[in-house]
């Protein structure tokens, strides 16, 4: 009842508010299995008809939502999720709202990658968890999307004054107008290449966010004509497109991976551990959808700070997983940072798996293993194997291996869900193991 209440309360709030102001459409935005923004536009004399009894379409339409014999979904607008977007004109404005995805019978799509998400946050509250998160999203701004021509030859941090600069000045702006937080912002490692900070929440507004500001980006630097790119690894020799994510469980207004009388180097406590074992342990099987495209394995080489390994650290950056150190009195600051994520995944479903693994791991107590504080990559395979680390997936083909075989992964994603995915990456695969590269004819034309 509550609940229904509360949504009643929305529905009026979003409907006053588009009625009082000089909102045209209102954007109805949801993403496929791969994490495609998809979405249809809505003229708002129709608004208060699609809130109360959503929109119908046709999902056998979209690739990656559905099958042929369900081509019949329901958009159902979630009215707590609604913003007029600030990048948009203000004359005919546009509003947004994400939808969840529902069969004409009223139960949920399970291949709607926000059901999924919703599915395992209600798993971790069952066990009295709020997963929060806090992902740090990089990406370039080039000068067209037909090539990569940079903008700057500036590093990380650097103050310049050049158009990236303006551009991501002026996204955190339009972000913060519309209540998504931004911690801060900064020019990244490799030139042209930016990041910007989202503040802590919890995992499913995170997620919302996290789409929203992707097309923020991209949007904002379309209207100056510059083309930003979110693609994990968009030039050979520069860094990667990362998205580290720091997590914590709350139980109320208490951080469980913090110890309680913690001090110097032991401040995480065993919840925290069993949550980095259970990352660990199933790390392998959640990289399919971590790290989900084929040119996501181009970044996670070692010299670009990106994770080849199966290792946690308290100060090693080049480890999959580091827990960062903190200040007496920030108690709800300990966290975990998850470091092979890259900018290009579907946030629902990284979320939902990273999840997953690590209630794994809390669950049945999985044991941490010893951190690795040394430089993984200037080991050698002798000394790697006699600290039993192991490497991520080095392919897509390689953890889709993982991915098809983890039981952990069918139950986390749902039937559905689970092989849909699996089949839109074995395609890209074979997609991409017919095609002949540029580096194979430059390399073997003249010789073989």
């Amino acid at each position: 009842m509550d609940q229904e209440k509360s949504r009643d309360e929305a529905i009026k709030f979003v409907t006053e508010t588009v009625h009082g102001s000089d909102v045209r459409f209102v954007r109805l935005w949801f993403t496929d299995i791969l994490g495609n923004l998809k979405g249809v536009s809505l003229n708002v004399a129709e608004l208060e008809n699609s809130l109360r009894d959503g929109m119908t379409f046709d999902g056998a339409s979209i690739g990656a939502i559905a099958r042929n014999e369900e081509s019949d979904l329901v958009l159902m607008p979630d009215p707590t999720t609604f913003k007029v977007l600030p990048w948009r004109p203000s004359d005919g404005a546009v509003g947004k709202m994400f939808c969840d995805v529902y069969r004409p019978d009223g139960s949920p799509h399970l291949g709607d990658p926000r059901a999924i998400l919703k599915s395992n946050l209600e798993r971790a509250y069952q066990l009295g968890y709020t997963f929060l998160l806090s992902p740090e999203t990089e990406y370039y701004y080039f000068k067209d999307s037909n090539s990569t021509e940079i903008l700057d030859s500036a590093g990380y941090f650097d103050q310049t004054s050049d158009i990236g600069t303006e551009l991501r000045r002026e996204t955190v702006l339009a972000l913060e107008e519309i209540g998504i937080p931004v911690e801060y912002s900064h020019h990244e490692v490799s030139p042209s290449q930016h990041e910007i900070n989202l503040r802590h929440t919890d995992a499913l507004t995170m997620a919302d966010n996290v789409m929203t500001y992707k097309l923020a980006v991209k949007e904002i630097a379309q209207k100056h004509g510059i083309h930003a790119s979110f693609m994990p690894k968009p030039i050979e020799g520069l860094h990667g497109n990362g998205m580290h994510m720091d997590m914590s469980l709350f139980k109320g207004d208490i951080n469980q991976f913090y110890k309680d009388g913690g001090t110097g180097d032991d401040f995480i406590s065993d919840t925290a551990k069993y949550f980095i074992a259970g990352l660990m342990k199933h790390a392998k099987e959640i990289t399919a959808i971590t790290n989900q495209w084929v040119n996501s394995y181009k970044r996670l080489v070692s010299g670009f700070e990106a994770p080849g390994y199966i290792s946690w650290s308290k100060l090693n950056r080049g480890d999959l997983i580091r827990v960062p150190s903190y200040r007496k009195g920030r108690e709800n600051s300990v966290r975990i940072e998850y470091r092979s994520p890259d900018s290009a995944c579907n946030p629902y479903l990284a979320f939902s798996a990273i999840l997953a693994a690590g209630l794994a791991g809390i669950e049945n107590k999985y044991e941490i293993p010893v951190p690795v504080e040394q430089d993984i990559n200037k080991m050698d395979q002798i000394q790697r194997t006699a600290q039993s680390i192991e490497s991520l997936p080095t392919n897509l083909s390689e953890a889709l291996h993982f991915f098809e075989n983890s039981e952990l992964m069918y139950n986390c994603l749902g039937e559905d869900a689970f092989y849909n995915f699996i089949k839109n990456k074995k395609l890209e695969w074979a997609e991409y193991s017919r095609h002949v590269s540029g580096y194979e004819i430059d390399k073997y034309l003249s010789m073989l």
